[in-house]
């Protein structure tokens, strides 16, 4: 077909050289794909020479301990996908004794692994002909057909991902895959895209129809709830601070943090604070001084929610119970608003 020609083509004249282009072993390629899940390229490929640096074979990853995967992603976000990571490097290098499923029906079993990892890490090592389908490839195909369905929808899923099926080129599945991608991440861009020198300026419905800044459409998700977090900095005199690992399902779950408390609006006096730090339980009975570290509040976005953090500092003789030496802070994984705070601190 001319479209997948066309696109091949360009590729092969404008590919950026990066270092999983370089290999079709495929654990390589599945890291390469998990670490840019929602990640552009250029924060993604200093992740990438880090694992492979550190972790060089999937047997190192799978016996590596959870908190050093967890500090190596930190600043990624999505932290689910460090720990899916690391459980399915663990099945692979115990269950299949190193050797990752080699086509996209049984890829998909590996945690953390779906329609489009799959897809990508079976064309591209194993020559499977199974198309992917990304924000980049919603956004070509909706912008040159000139497709109006959400892209965030069950039917749009199910319509861009025949259509890319029906355009892949059946002879060079890795090329057209890896082609769609980087067409939508450098030449058809969100914004600003390069239509001046588009291979497919004659054809694209969009550009013919001034509808570029319309397409692709997707639904309005709900409005981001606004949380009020305060983090409890705990100095004692003897240098020790406590840090709590978050337990339970969540975004941050096995990361670390200072003692949390959540109110319901922001406080923004010392003395309105302490009268609720007296109630605290951690703190009952115990002298200690209280300063504000940042007065405004630092607003750190989700997907779902808007966090609207303070951080306020509690020096005392010593700590309520047991803390870590300050000097060891920067070995735990955090959070970034939390690693964000310590550099900022100057622990």
């Amino acid at each position: 077909m001319i479209f997948s020609k066309t696109l091949i083509h360009w590729y092969s004249n404008n590919k950026r050289n990066l270092p999983w282009r370089e290999t079709n072993n495929p654990y390589y390629i599945w890291l390469s794909e998990i670490i840019l899940q929602q990640t552009q390229v250029k924060q993604g490929l200093p992740y990438y020479e880090a694992f492979v640096t550190k972790f060089p074979t999937v047997f190192d990853l799978a016996n590596a301990d959870e908190s050093d995967v967890l500090k190596l992603w930190q600043g990624l976000g999505y932290y689910s996908r460090a720990r899916n990571l690391h459980a399915s490097a663990k099945y692979v290098a115990n269950e299949l004794k190193g050797t990752f499923p080699d086509n996209y029906k049984d890829l998909l079993k590996l945690k953390g692994v779906g329609d489009y990892t799959a897809s990508a890490v079976a064309s591209i090592c194993f020559n499977e002909v199974t198309a992917v389908v990304d924000g980049n490839v919603y956004r070509v195909l909706s912008r040159y057909f000139g497709i109006d369905t959400p892209i965030n929808s069950s039917q749009g899923a199910k319509e861009f991902k025949a259509l890319a099926q029906e355009l892949i080129d059946k002879k060079e599945p890795a090329e057209f895959n890896q082609a769609i991608m980087e067409f939508g991440a450098t030449q058809c861009k969100p914004k600003n895209p390069n239509c001046g020198v588009c291979p497919f300026q004659g054809s694209c419905i969009a550009l013919n129809k001034s509808r570029i800044g319309e397409l692709p459409v997707k639904i309005k998700s709900a409005k981001a709830k606004k949380k009020y977090f305060n983090f409890l900095v705990f100095i004692s005199e003897d240098e020790k601070t406590i840090l709590e690992k978050r337990e339970g399902k969540g975004i941050w779950q096995n990361l670390y943090q200072f003692p949390l408390i959540e109110t319901e609006k922001s406080i923004n006096s010392i003395a309105g604070f302490n009268n609720l730090l007296e109630k605290h339980d951690i703190l009952k009975n115990m002298r200690f001084e209280l300063s504000l570290y940042n007065k405004e509040p630092i607003i750190h976005k989700l997907s779902h929610q808007h966090l609207y953090t303070k951080f306020w500092v509690v020096n005392l003789e010593r700590l309520p119970i047991e803390g870590v030496s300050i000097g060891k802070v920067r070995e735990f994984p955090v959070p970034i608003l939390i690693g964000n705070f310590i550099e900022s601190f100057n622990f």
